[in-house]
């Protein structure tokens, strides 16, 4: 059969999201007639007909439909691959979106800080992730990579650092009856409705930011949904409900109508670090590896 050209590739899937002969050569800087030339070899090599064309349309036939499924993945992971020992070979550079849920923490600042020592010629944009949509942004590549609340269950994401782990406090409003504790049980968490995030966030991760049972099963009433993490403390101070937060956030976000209360008898909360396994470059392999260094 010979060897595939990657120009046949090319030209083969241009005309499957085309369906016209002029517009993929268009695409390719080819003309028309190298398009066709370039496809009836592909057919060649594979036996059969991929593209039925009259004089009215161009579609792709059953087997074409079948090739394309499995010959578009292959093709974007070959491409990666060249754009990656590209990035390799030239060294790290370009930018590198990062997205954040709450606020910038010091263990994220000090990675950035040491990842532009390691790499100058890249430079970085920050990107706030709201409360309601911890996935979405890197699922539309609206950020490269992104620190995030844990848990991640998500099987299209890379979980690549995970930050120290931090206490959790309860933030509730200052003349609530719990602002003069020094403490809380997880336990007395059934006496005050949990504020949390609403969608699009999956409910596994909700449902951990927001608890919904104590350690010992006990039922913790719900309170308001929110889309952002202001949001939720603006309901807290008034008097709406109360939230949980780790400890680095409670001191991030310190205000007069809020106090912040720890909590034992829970899991800590960490942050991790995600990106989309499909779209991983040496930028972010580079970032992930700052991360680790400063964690």
């Amino acid at each position: 059969m010979g060897s595939l050209e990657v120009r046949e590739m090319e030209a083969f899937l241009a005309l499957a999201e085309e369906l016209h002969f002029g517009r993929a050569g268009e695409r390719l800087y080819l003309s028309q007639s190298r398009v066709s030339q370039l496809l009836r070899t592909l057919e060649q090599r594979v036996g059969a007909r991929l593209v039925e064309r009259s004089s009215r349309r161009v579609r792709l036939t059953p087997l074409g439909e079948d090739f394309l499924a499995e010959l578009r993945p292959a093709y974007s992971a070959l491409q990666a691959t060249v754009d990656g020992a590209r990035a390799a070979a030239r060294g790290v550079q370009g930018l590198l979106r990062i997205g954040f849920q709450g606020s910038s923490s010091n263990e994220l600042m000090a990675a950035i800080e040491l990842f532009h020592r390691r790499h100058p010629d890249c430079s970085t944009e920050l990107v706030e992730i709201s409360l309601s949509d911890p996935f979405g942004p890197v699922y539309r590549n609206e950020v490269d990579t992104a620190l995030v609340l844990m848990p991640m269950q998500e099987p299209d994401l890379v979980l690549a650092q995970v930050f120290p782990a931090q206490p959790q406090t309860l933030a509730v409003a200052s003349r609530h009856p719990f602002a003069t504790r020094t403490s809380l049980s997880a336990e007395e968490l059934t006496e005050c409705p949990l504020i949390g995030p609403r969608g699009p966030a999956p409910h596994y991760w909700r449902s951990a930011i927001a608890l919904e049972l104590t350690p010992t099963g006990r039922a913790i009433p719900t309170g308001p949904a929110v889309g952002t993490l202001e949001e939720g403390l603006a309901l807290v101070a008034a008097g709406r409900g109360a939230m949980l937060l780790c400890q680095a956030a409670a001191e991030e976000h310190r205000r007069r109508s809020v106090t912040f209360v720890p909590v034992s008898g829970l899991e800590d909360s960490r942050l991790g670090l995600v990106w989309h396994r499909n779209h991983e470059t040496a930028r972010v392999r580079a970032f992930g590896q700052a991360v680790a260094a400063v964690g």
